[in-house]
């Protein structure tokens, strides 16, 4: 290889050496080895030579070639790793570092709360009954003395399904009662525990709420039984005698006389506002006459609480959607 050849060689070995990235390793190959290269250029002068010429010189000028095209993809081969080792080292994990500790879980606020009004109400005699989410007609409305005309039965108030000849969501727990009591006869005490739906939706309600629903018929029950099971029910479950409730009549097609309970916040920002949690009543003669049982006979009560409400209480929560936003920064402060 001659002088000149040796020359270009040498340039391009110190060109590609000077490049940073493959870019500019791209942009010298194409000095060298592209259309209008230097080593190219000396391929196409070679059509002026003569035959003798063109073997000795064209097996010079493939050498260079050669040897520039090693030189070219070393460098590629270099530039390569370095980047992976940039990466690696920028993806490097200290492994003498401590490990991250896996979350633990908890229950939910609003669970915690069923199983503690559970737990206290089963203390005291009464059986936990269920029964499905999605209900009849006669079971959510008819049997509990609720009036065709009702506004509860409308779509603007109740989740009907699709396709099932009337099926609802239940609005309440009163039709596991309804179940319970065509098959079983008094004395009858239980708790009535689930989910239940209505179409509504702000700080204090929820499409998706859960209630706690009592029931207790028996020869002689009044309403002095019902103020005094509830009160020591609040009493317990609030871990203090400091209750501030208060009855206020209303009305319920399913019991008569009806009433709905309020209670006083105690703790934050609502400190002594009002919320209610409960609605209660005598059974009304038509619902046990739906099921079977005399009403001549035979009386009761019943109340529906809310315990999402009820926790809102305890742990002093102002808006209800809190409890179903599944902010874990919201709910692992409960566990």
């Amino acid at each position: 290889m001659d002088a000149s050849l040796l020359a270009i060689l040498t340039e391009a070995e110190q060109a590609m050496s000077s490049a940073t990235d493959p870019a500019s390793l791209e942009n010298i190959k194409a000095q060298f080895l592209g259309k209008q290269g230097k080593v190219t250029e000396l391929l196409k002068g070679m059509a002026a030579l003569s035959p003798e010429e063109k073997k000795t010189r064209g097996a010079e000028i493939n050498q260079l070639k050669q040897q520039v095209e090693a030189v070219l993809n070393a460098k590629r081969q270099a530039l390569a790793e370095a980047a992976m080792q940039a990466k690696l080292q920028a993806q490097a994990i200290d492994v003498t570092k401590p490990g991250r500790m896996r979350g633990t879980g908890g229950l939910h606020p609003a669970m915690r709360t069923l199983e503690r009004i559970e737990e206290i109400f089963t203390t005291i005699g009464f059986d936990l009954a269920d029964g499905p989410e999605i209900e009849t007609d006669f079971h959510n409305f008819t049997a509990l003395n609720t009036p065709e005309n009702h506004p509860a039965r409308s779509m603007h108030d109740t989740f009907y399904v699709e396709g099932t000849g009337g099926n609802l969501l239940r609005t309440h727990t009163s039709p596991m009662q309804v179940r319970y009591m065509q098959t079983n006869k008094p004395p009858i005490r239980i708790i009535a525990p689930g989910r239940v739906y209505r179409v509504d939706s702000d700080a204090t309600h929820s499409p998706m709420f859960h209630q706690v629903e009592g029931l207790w018929i028996d020869e002689g029950v009044s309403f002095a039984d019902l103020k005094a099971v509830f009160m020591d029910f609040l009493k317990t479950f609030f871990e203090t005698d400091d209750i501030t409730i208060r009855f206020r009549p209303s009305f319920f097609p399913f019991t008569e006389p009806s009433a709905e309970i309020d209670m006083a916040f105690t703790s934050g920002p609502n400190k002594g506002k009002w919320l209610e949690i409960a609605g209660c009543g005598q059974v009304h003669p038509n619902v046990l006459r739906h099921v079977g049982i005399d009403p001549e006979i035979y009386t009761g009560f019943a109340f529906g609480v809310g315990p999402d409400r009820l926790t809102m209480l305890r742990y002093g929560i102002n808006d209800l959607r809190l409890f179903y936003e599944n902010d874990i920064r919201f709910l692992q402060q409960f566990n």
